[in-house]
């Protein structure tokens, strides 16, 4: 799987990188924990942009950290420097629902919040738009200790939080 994802991603159209987090989506339960470090890393910064990271966050990033302990690989793409796996640092708990651990996110959210980085500002509000379904609490706080504004990030965090209101 991990072999047949990374020759997917090294062609040019995008419709190869899709089928490579398909493929890995229809097999992530075969995946052992090696798998984030020893291919999900590298496939995020092969042929990296928003949607085949989204996507490839979905398919692997998600589902693994659910099950293995990847906290210290999780740290490490935080603090890469590399915009994608940021991203994909970021969004490592998406669709855990009430098993998502707020105040990591929020962590990660904060580590990030001053990079002006759009698709890492995009990361951030997307995850505080989900954790608005979780906590809202936690949200509004996090936004209003916040001194330096991230507008980004705090538009894509206020449009959850007015759904909830």
């Amino acid at each position: 799987m991990g072999e047949a994802a990374v020759l997917l991603m090294a062609e040019r159209k995008r419709e190869f990188h899709y089928a490579a987090y398909d493929i890995i989506d229809g097999n992530v339960k075969r995946a052992d924990e090696d798998f984030l470090d020893a291919y999900v890393t590298d496939l995020l910064t092969t042929k990296p942009w928003w949607d085949t990271v989204d996507g490839l966050v979905t398919a692997a990033v998600s589902p693994l950290c659910r099950r293995f302990d990847a906290a210290w690989l999780i740290d490490e793409w935080s603090e890469s420097g590399d915009i994608w796996l940021v991203r994909a640092a970021i969004g490592h708990q998406r669709g855990w629902k009430t098993d998502t651990d707020v105040s990591r996110v929020l962590e990660l959210c904060d580590r990030h919040w001053g990079d002006s980085e759009l698709f890492v500002a995009k990361a951030i509000g997307w995850a505080l738009r989900d954790l608005v379904r979780i906590d809202p609490a936690a949200v509004r706080n996090f936004l209003s200790c916040r001194r330096m504004r991230n507008s980004v990030a705090e538009r894509e965090a206020r449009r959850g939080l007015h759904r909830v209101l």
